[in-house]
């Protein structure tokens, strides 16, 4: 592929603090800033056109680690002319249980710092994130989501039906619970070995790895808000194959394409595309990406997993997980609301 620079790069931001070079970068001498307050600095950009996704679907078992692609150009690095990197955008998804319906899915990002040299190929990154799920508005629709919305609105409880009144989900440093702060680093990532459907040496520009583990559930200081949004997160991570359990690690290659110029507007609208078009049940608005698939090529079947994990207690329940779930929510509702139903 073509390797070519566009105009205007000048680079040095790399190069302007010891501390910054490899093989050990300490970006603590920069503050960690929001990720929207900075846009107007933004000039040049690298997107990830493979981000490459993996995690265990069973924590703990590596047998169980599923790949998949997330759409081209979910997420980008945008620097200055100089390489100082001022954000960075990540993913957002829709997720999809029997009974909740579809959920959207956002690693927002709270903090970031870093820089790229594209003369050498090389960056380096810190970032601080959250997991935000809320019900898109086609999941109002289904009838035990319609009668507990009914019911929270009515009593004035925080239903997650909006981003800002979302579950958020914790993440920490790989084995660091005490460390918000993680790397974004180069290279593929050394804790274990992608397929080759998950490689893509030939045709990108770089790669790097991000390493995050999940920590709990942020509370909200209600109890019964809390006690709904923990059945909400056991249904998703039911139908996601444990993709945001506590203590599981999410692990992205991210695989750039060749720098290019930032468009601004364009940059500061990206997160509210998305997330139109997911609301919207549109898809992604650059393309689909993969379906899972384990390491041989095998497709993922999350009901597979939750039958390992109850170890064929609920043989029957797998089989039909919309009635599991449709009693969970049944027993919550009567536990809290019995006079309202």
């Amino acid at each position: 592929m073509s390797t070519q620079i566009p105009p205007g790069w000048i680079g040095g931001f790399a190069q302007s603090n010891p501390a910054f070079a490899y093989p050990t970068p300490d970006l603590s001498s920069l503050p960690m800033l929001d990720n929207m307050d900075n846009i107007d600095k933004l000039q040049r950009q690298q997107g990830v056109e493979w981000p490459e996704f993996s995690w265990q679907t069973i924590p703990g078992k590596e047998a169980s680690r599923c790949f998949q692609m997330f759409s081209p150009y979910i997420s980008r690095l945008g620097y200055t002319d100089e390489g100082r990197v001022y954000s960075i955008i990540c993913p957002q998804q829709g997720a999809c249980s029997p009974t909740f319906g579809c959920m959207n899915v956002e690693v927002t990002v709270t903090g970031q710092r870093g820089w790229v040299d594209e003369t050498s190929k090389t960056f380096y990154a810190d970032m601080t994130v959250e997991g935000t799920i809320w019900f898109s508005p086609s999941a109002h629709q289904k009838e035990w989501v319609k009668k507990a919305f009914d019911i929270f609105n009515k009593l004035g409880l925080d239903f997650p039906t909006t981003k800002a009144k979302a579950i958020k989900v914790t993440t920490h440093k790989f084995q660091n619970p005490s460390q918000p702060i993680f790397p974004v680093s180069q290279g593929e990532t050394p804790r274990f070995k992608s397929p080759p459907f998950a490689r893509h040496e030939a045709e990108a520009f770089n790669v790097g790895h991000i390493d995050v583990e999940i920590g709990p559930i942020k509370k909200t200081g209600d109890k019964i808000v809390d006690e709904f949004n923990a059945l909400v997160m056991d249904a998703f991570n039911t139908a996601s194959g444990n993709m945001l359990k506590k203590g599981n690690t999410l692990t992205w290659n991210v695989w750039f394409a060749q720098p290019s110029l930032v468009d601004q507007e364009e940059w500061r609208t990206h997160a509210e595309r998305w997330r139109k078009s997911i609301d919207e049940d549109h898809g992604s608005p650059t393309g689909p990406g993969t379906k899972p698939r384990y390491f041989n090529g095998d497709p993922f079947n999350p009901l597979d997993t939750l039958d390992v994990e109850m170890k064929g207690v609920l043989k029957e329940g797998v089989q039909d997980l919309e009635k599991v779930e449709a009693a969970k929510i049944e027993g919550f509702l009567k536990k809290h609301f019995e006079k309202e139903l």
